[in-house]
Protein backbone atom coordinates (compact mmCIF):
# COMPACT_ATOMS: atom_id res chain seq x y z
CA UNK A 1 0.00 0.00 0.00
CA UNK A 2 2.74 2.48 0.93
CA UNK A 3 4.63 1.76 -2.29
CA UNK A 4 1.55 2.30 -4.46
CA UNK A 5 0.63 5.47 -2.55
CA UNK A 6 4.15 6.78 -3.15
CA UNK A 7 3.87 5.89 -6.83
CA UNK A 8 0.63 7.84 -7.15
CA UNK A 9 2.16 10.76 -5.24
CA UNK A 10 5.09 10.82 -7.66
CA UNK A 11 2.77 10.60 -10.66
CA UNK A 12 0.60 13.43 -9.36
CA UNK A 13 3.71 15.58 -8.84
CA UNK A 14 5.00 14.80 -12.32
CA UNK A 15 1.67 15.73 -13.91
CA UNK A 16 1.26 18.89 -11.82
CA UNK A 17 4.86 20.14 -12.08
CA UNK A 18 6.44 18.48 -15.11
CA UNK A 19 9.24 21.02 -15.51
CA UNK A 20 10.30 20.67 -11.87
CA UNK A 21 10.06 16.89 -12.13
CA UNK A 22 12.29 16.97 -15.22
CA UNK A 23 14.84 19.05 -13.33
CA UNK A 24 14.97 16.53 -10.48
CA UNK A 25 15.33 13.59 -12.87
CA UNK A 26 18.04 15.43 -14.81
CA UNK A 27 20.01 16.19 -11.66
CA UNK A 28 19.76 12.58 -10.51
CA UNK A 29 20.54 10.98 -13.87
CA UNK A 30 22.95 13.40 -15.50
CA UNK A 31 20.72 13.68 -18.56
CA UNK A 32 20.01 17.13 -20.03
CA UNK A 33 16.82 18.57 -18.58
CA UNK A 34 15.58 19.41 -22.07
CA UNK A 35 15.79 15.71 -23.02
CA UNK A 36 14.03 14.56 -19.85
CA UNK A 37 11.29 17.12 -20.42
CA UNK A 38 10.82 15.92 -24.00
CA UNK A 39 9.49 12.64 -22.60
CA UNK A 40 8.19 13.68 -19.17
CA UNK A 41 6.56 16.93 -20.24
CA UNK A 42 2.91 17.51 -21.21
CA UNK A 43 1.89 15.47 -24.20
CA UNK A 44 4.89 13.18 -23.85
CA UNK A 45 4.88 9.82 -22.10
CA UNK A 46 1.69 9.06 -20.18
CA UNK A 47 2.33 7.93 -16.61
CA UNK A 48 -1.20 6.58 -16.21
CA UNK A 49 -0.96 4.06 -13.37
CA UNK A 50 -4.03 1.96 -14.24
CA UNK A 51 -3.63 -1.54 -15.67
CA UNK A 52 -4.95 -0.95 -19.17
CA UNK A 53 -6.36 -3.99 -21.02
CA UNK A 54 -4.13 -3.11 -23.97
CA UNK A 55 -1.05 -3.43 -21.76
CA UNK A 56 -2.23 -6.75 -20.37
CA UNK A 57 -2.85 -8.01 -23.90
CA UNK A 58 0.62 -6.87 -24.90
CA UNK A 59 2.11 -8.82 -22.00
CA UNK A 60 0.21 -11.91 -23.13
CA UNK A 61 1.70 -11.47 -26.58
CA UNK A 62 5.20 -11.12 -25.13
CA UNK A 63 5.16 -14.48 -23.36
CA UNK A 64 5.47 -16.69 -26.48
CA UNK A 65 8.30 -14.52 -27.77
CA UNK A 66 10.20 -14.68 -24.47
CA UNK A 67 9.79 -18.44 -24.41
CA UNK A 68 11.12 -18.67 -27.96
CA UNK A 69 14.41 -16.94 -27.15
CA UNK A 70 15.18 -18.37 -23.73
CA UNK A 71 14.21 -20.87 -21.08
CA UNK A 72 11.21 -18.86 -19.96
CA UNK A 73 8.59 -20.56 -17.79
CA UNK A 74 4.91 -20.33 -18.55
CA UNK A 75 3.27 -17.26 -17.05
CA UNK A 76 -0.37 -17.12 -16.10
CA UNK A 77 -0.92 -13.49 -17.09
CA UNK A 78 -4.51 -13.43 -15.88
CA UNK A 79 -3.39 -14.66 -12.47
CA UNK A 80 -0.34 -12.40 -12.41
CA UNK A 81 -2.25 -9.19 -13.15
CA UNK A 82 -4.10 -8.20 -9.99
CA UNK A 83 -5.59 -4.71 -9.81
CA UNK A 84 -7.08 -5.07 -6.32
CA UNK A 85 -4.27 -3.26 -4.44
CA UNK A 86 -4.29 -0.44 -6.99
CA UNK A 87 -8.05 -0.09 -6.77
CA UNK A 88 -7.72 0.11 -2.98
CA UNK A 89 -5.28 3.04 -3.04
CA UNK A 90 -7.42 4.85 -5.61
CA UNK A 91 -10.43 4.38 -3.33
CA UNK A 92 -8.46 5.63 -0.32
CA UNK A 93 -7.79 8.85 -2.26
CA UNK A 94 -11.43 9.22 -3.27
CA UNK A 95 -10.55 8.61 -6.93
CA UNK A 96 -12.49 6.56 -9.46
CA UNK A 97 -10.25 3.76 -10.73
CA UNK A 98 -12.66 2.61 -13.45
CA UNK A 99 -12.98 6.13 -14.84
CA UNK A 100 -9.20 6.42 -15.07
CA UNK A 101 -8.95 2.91 -16.53
CA UNK A 102 -11.42 3.69 -19.31
CA UNK A 103 -9.77 6.98 -20.27
CA UNK A 104 -7.01 7.01 -22.86
CA UNK A 105 -6.35 10.74 -22.49
CA UNK A 106 -2.89 11.73 -21.33
CA UNK A 107 -3.41 13.20 -17.83
CA UNK A 108 -0.63 15.69 -18.58
CA UNK A 109 -1.62 17.97 -21.43
CA UNK A 110 -0.83 21.50 -22.55
CA UNK A 111 -3.54 24.09 -21.95
CA UNK A 112 -4.10 27.81 -21.55
CA UNK A 113 -4.12 30.61 -24.10
CA UNK A 114 -1.59 31.00 -26.88
CA UNK A 115 0.00 34.46 -26.32
CA UNK A 116 0.99 34.87 -29.96
CA UNK A 117 -2.06 33.56 -31.81
CA UNK A 118 -4.44 34.56 -28.99
CA UNK A 119 -6.38 31.31 -29.12
CA UNK A 120 -7.05 28.46 -26.74
CA UNK A 121 -4.52 25.66 -26.44
CA UNK A 122 -6.93 22.75 -26.31
CA UNK A 123 -5.85 20.21 -28.92
CA UNK A 124 -3.00 17.87 -27.88
CA UNK A 125 -2.54 16.81 -31.49
CA UNK A 126 -1.44 20.30 -32.54
CA UNK A 127 -0.19 21.93 -29.33
CA UNK A 128 3.46 22.86 -28.93
CA UNK A 129 5.62 24.33 -26.21
CA UNK A 130 8.37 26.96 -26.08
CA UNK A 131 11.04 27.08 -23.37
CA UNK A 132 13.25 30.15 -23.41
CA UNK A 133 16.71 30.21 -21.91
CA UNK A 134 16.72 31.62 -18.39
CA UNK A 135 13.02 30.98 -17.86
CA UNK A 136 11.59 28.69 -15.19
CA UNK A 137 8.34 28.31 -17.13
CA UNK A 138 7.29 27.40 -20.65
CA UNK A 139 4.75 28.89 -23.04
CA UNK A 140 2.11 26.79 -24.78
CA UNK A 141 1.33 27.20 -28.47
CA UNK A 142 -1.97 26.18 -30.03
CA UNK A 143 -0.58 24.95 -33.36
CA UNK A 144 2.77 24.29 -35.05
CA UNK A 145 2.51 27.58 -36.92
CA UNK A 146 1.80 29.46 -33.69
CA UNK A 147 4.90 27.87 -32.19
CA UNK A 148 7.02 28.88 -35.17
CA UNK A 149 5.75 32.44 -34.87
CA UNK A 150 6.52 32.48 -31.14
CA UNK A 151 10.07 31.25 -31.80
CA UNK A 152 10.62 33.83 -34.52
CA UNK A 153 9.28 36.58 -32.27
CA UNK A 154 11.51 35.51 -29.37
CA UNK A 155 14.60 35.33 -31.55
CA UNK A 156 13.75 38.74 -32.99
CA UNK A 157 13.80 40.09 -29.45
CA UNK A 158 17.25 38.62 -28.88
CA UNK A 159 16.04 35.77 -26.71
CA UNK A 160 17.59 32.30 -26.88
CA UNK A 161 15.41 29.24 -27.30
CA UNK A 162 16.36 26.54 -24.84
CA UNK A 163 13.96 24.02 -26.36
CA UNK A 164 10.78 23.96 -28.41
CA UNK A 165 8.51 20.94 -28.65
CA UNK A 166 5.99 19.87 -31.29
CA UNK A 167 3.68 16.91 -31.87
CA UNK A 168 4.42 14.73 -34.87
CA UNK A 169 1.57 15.36 -37.33
CA UNK A 170 1.38 11.67 -38.24
CA UNK A 171 1.90 9.82 -34.96
CA UNK A 172 1.28 12.46 -32.31
CA UNK A 173 4.58 11.78 -30.59
CA UNK A 174 6.43 14.67 -29.00
CA UNK A 175 9.61 15.90 -30.67
CA UNK A 176 11.90 18.94 -30.75
CA UNK A 177 11.01 21.59 -33.29
CA UNK A 178 14.46 22.26 -34.72
CA UNK A 179 15.06 18.54 -35.34
CA UNK A 180 11.65 17.88 -36.88
CA UNK A 181 11.12 17.48 -40.61
CA UNK A 182 8.78 20.28 -41.67
CA UNK A 183 6.24 20.17 -44.49
CA UNK A 184 4.79 23.27 -46.13
CA UNK A 185 1.12 22.89 -47.01
CA UNK A 186 -0.04 24.02 -50.45
CA UNK A 187 -3.60 25.20 -49.88
CA UNK A 188 -4.29 28.91 -49.31
CA UNK A 189 -5.59 29.53 -45.84
CA UNK A 190 -4.35 26.16 -44.56
CA UNK A 191 -2.39 25.86 -41.34
CA UNK A 192 0.82 26.36 -43.29
CA UNK A 193 3.38 23.95 -41.83
CA UNK A 194 3.33 20.52 -40.20
CA UNK A 195 6.15 18.85 -38.23
CA UNK A 196 7.14 15.20 -38.52
CA UNK A 197 9.50 13.20 -36.35
CA UNK A 198 11.04 11.36 -39.29
CA UNK A 199 11.89 11.97 -42.92
CA UNK A 200 9.82 8.92 -43.85
CA UNK A 201 6.75 10.34 -42.14
CA UNK A 202 7.11 13.63 -43.97
CA UNK A 203 7.57 11.81 -47.28
CA UNK A 204 4.44 9.74 -46.70
CA UNK A 205 2.49 12.94 -46.14
CA UNK A 206 3.83 14.74 -49.23
CA UNK A 207 3.20 11.66 -51.37
CA UNK A 208 -0.44 11.68 -50.30
CA UNK A 209 -0.86 15.46 -50.59
CA UNK A 210 0.25 16.83 -53.98
CA UNK A 211 1.77 20.27 -53.67
CA UNK A 212 3.00 19.77 -50.12
CA UNK A 213 6.77 20.14 -49.85
CA UNK A 214 9.46 19.32 -47.31
CA UNK A 215 11.34 22.38 -46.05
CA UNK A 216 13.99 22.88 -43.43
CA UNK A 217 13.39 24.35 -39.98
CA UNK A 218 14.62 27.84 -40.85
CA UNK A 219 12.43 27.98 -43.93
CA UNK A 220 9.43 27.02 -41.83
CA UNK A 221 10.34 29.69 -39.26
CA UNK A 222 10.57 32.37 -41.92
CA UNK A 223 7.40 31.32 -43.71
CA UNK A 224 5.01 30.90 -40.79
CA UNK A 225 2.30 33.57 -40.90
Amino acid sequence: DAFLQAQLDATDFLNAKPLEAARLVAEGSGLPQEVVYLYNGPGGTSFDTTLKPSLVDALKGDVPYLKSIDNFADLDVAGFVQDGPLRAVYSARGQDYDKALNSNANPSALSGTDPVCHTAVDNPATAGELWLDGSDTTTAAATPVCLLKAIRQAEGEGKKVRAAYVSDAELGTRWVADKAVWVRLPAPGAEGYLPFGTQAGAERYTAAHPGAAIVDYRQALAGAV
